[in-house]
């Protein structure tokens, strides 16, 4: 039998301030296949972001256990729990979160800089990236000479030059046009169909029509779990 790529169980997450607490999360199960292409939606204040948080070990659940490729993460210092997100999970953000003052090949290199990969390697390896994103041609310009859709490529380049083990895209097209959601979605596509594992955070029903599962959140809980026809359009009310 297979194992989940990543497996949450019975998580919780509650954020306390002073004698207000907030729960983000209410007994979350969720457990992604390697190769699974999975959007999770919800309205603002769903619990999306937190639950992206957990999934990349930017944060801990308060209760429950969140499995990531055979590893209990609760068991990680912060030492190897920045080593898991480095090795194992390529992050694409919706702000691009790229170095303003540095050329596309330069951030694209910067993950394998923290993990000790030597000079001419990561310029081979960034160059490559580069090229799948197609933007080979842009390696040496800064974000600032690139247009939106073209950033968020060369974060898409940045998130795959280590080769993980899941790409988890938090709101990509939430700053892109029309033109260039359809390019970062094309790209997602051809990525997912060359084998890799996605999960996509959005909110947007387009966006996650692309997906093959789509996972939906509500006041911190999971309300359905549905896999789909890729490219058909179910609206929170599930019609299509």
């Amino acid at each position: 039998m297979r194992r989940p790529l990543l497996a949450l169980e019975h998580v919780d997450k509650r954020y306390d301030a002073g004698e207000i607490s907030v729960v983000a999360l209410r007994d979350v199960n969720l457990a992604v296949m390697r190769g699974e292409y999975v959007a999770v939606m919800g309205a603002s204040g769903s619990g999306k972001s937190t639950l992206m948080n957990i999934l990349g070990c930017l944060d801990l659940p308060t209760s429950g256990r969140y499995v990531l490729a055979g590893t209990d993460v609760r068991l990680l210092d912060d030492t190897d729990l920045a080593a898991v997100r480095n090795r194992l999970i390529g992050f694409v953000f919706q702000s691009f979160n790229l170095i303003p003052r540095t050329s596309a090949l330069r951030n694209v290199e910067l993950p394998m800089v923290y993990a000790g990969v030597k000079q001419r390697e990561r310029a081979e390896r960034a160059r490559a990236a580069l090229e799948l994103v197609g933007l080979a041609d842009r390696a040496e310009h800064k974000p600032s000479e690139l247009s939106g859709g073209q950033q968020q490529r060369v974060a898409v380049a940045r998130a795959m030059v280590t080769d993980p083990a899941i790409i988890l895209a938090d709101e990509p097209t939430g700053n892109l046009d029309t033109t260039s959601t359809r390019e970062m979605l094309d790209l997602l596509d051809r990525l997912h169909l060359a084998g890799r594992t996605i999960v996509l955070i959005t909110h947007e029903a387009d966006v996650a029509a692309r997906a093959s599962r789509v996972v939906r959140l509500s006041d911190g809980r999971i309300i359905s779990d549905e896999y789909q026809t890729p490219g058909v359009v179910v609206h929170s009310n599930g019609q299509r």
